[in-house]
């Protein structure tokens, strides 16, 4: 219990932070929805419980991917959380589907729901509560990046580099968009159905809140299906093998791996030296260039192989990272 209680604690806070506010969300949109039958609160409610179970999942698939190596499995259970992620995405899809579902039968048969101020306040007081934590996951994603901003900075940068974020983060980060955007479009088909009489138009918002969140079930899947197999993150090889480069003791990269296992980087790293240098010399490049390495956000082991300068320059027809 006391190595478990350690590893939930290493989880992701975003995914936590937000798999508990989601449950509250979902509780009030619940109750709202018996009160008033209305079915873009029933889509908000499932989009919500969805989130909600989602993210917890997710909180616990980021702690467990931290467990230390064992005997039995000896690379690490980095990939634990792009499997339950993989897992996760399945209860977002059933609750895309009965969403959609249930909107199309009420564009068909169409009928006027009360409580329209319960309905507002609820809606309005939920898209509070997911701007909220969707900012926070933007601040977790400058974080994780090592990034600094402030003011609309962050979300613009937030959008900016969402990609290199760590599969539970981009996930709070997507749901949660789509979760704000969802509460606003539900708040739109409400008053409008209101005011307008048009009742087709609130399970016209249900159909795309459901669309949206098939969306972020298309792309969290194929993220982490790549990072199930174990994907190379090209954007950190050339960063790493400029770092490298720079070394004077370096004359050349002849390769450079990094494979993407979860949150966790795995680097090989194969370079040329002076012929003339001493074993010790050799092994002092080695560990300077390993600690280095591991100094970058992600990196948890390095593998170095050290060979003689051959004349000719591989690295210098890299591709270089952008700025």
């Amino acid at each position: 219990m006391g190595e478990l209680f350690k590893l939930l604690k290493r989880g992701n806070k975003s995914a936590m932070l937000a798999a508990i506010v989601n449950t509250v969300i979902a509780i009030i949109k619940g109750v709202a929805y018996m009160f008033t039958g209305n079915v873009a609160m029933f889509a908000e409610t499932m989009h919500s419980l969805g989130d909600a179970a989602n993210q917890f999942f997710v909180f616990i698939g980021s702690a467990l991917s931290k467990k230390a190596p064992t005997e039995k499995f000896p690379n690490g259970f980095g990939r634990l959380v792009n499997l339950v992620l993989l897992g996760a995405v399945l209860i977002v899809g059933i609750m895309a589907f009965e969403t959609i579902k249930e909107g199309y039968h009420h564009m068909v048969h169409p009928t006027a729901s009360g409580g329209f101020i319960i309905n507002i306040i609820v809606l309005g007081v939920a898209t509070i509560l997911e701007t909220f934590v969707l900012f926070k996951a933007m601040k977790e994603v400058l974080h994780e990046i090592g990034m600094e901003a402030s003011g609309p900075g962050v979300f613009a940068k937030s959008f900016a580099n969402l990609g290199r974020a760590k599969p539970a983060t981009k996930l709070v980060f997507m749901e949660d968009l789509v979760a704000t955007m969802g509460g606003l479009l539900a708040i739109i088909a409400v008053v409008i159905a209101h005011f307008s009489n048009i009742h087709w138009l609130e399970g016209l918002a249900s159909i795309l809140i459901g669309a949206m969140m098939f969306f972020v079930v298309g792309r969290v899947f194929l993220d982490n299906a790549a990072g199930v197999i174990g994907q190379a993150d090209e954007e950190m090889e050339n960063k790493i093998g400029s770092l490298v480069i720079a070394d004077p003791d370096v004359k050349d990269i002849q390769g450079i791996t990094v494979i993407k296992e979860g949150e966790d980087l795995h680097v090989e790293l194969e370079i040329e030296v002076d012929p003339q240098l001493t074993v010790a010399e050799a092994d002092d490049i080695r560990d300077r260039l390993a600690e280095k390495i591991l100094a970058e956000n992600g990196v948890v082991d390095v593998k170095i192989e050290i060979d003689e300068e051959d004349e000719v320059m591989h690295w210098e027809n890299r591709p270089r990272p952008t700025v």
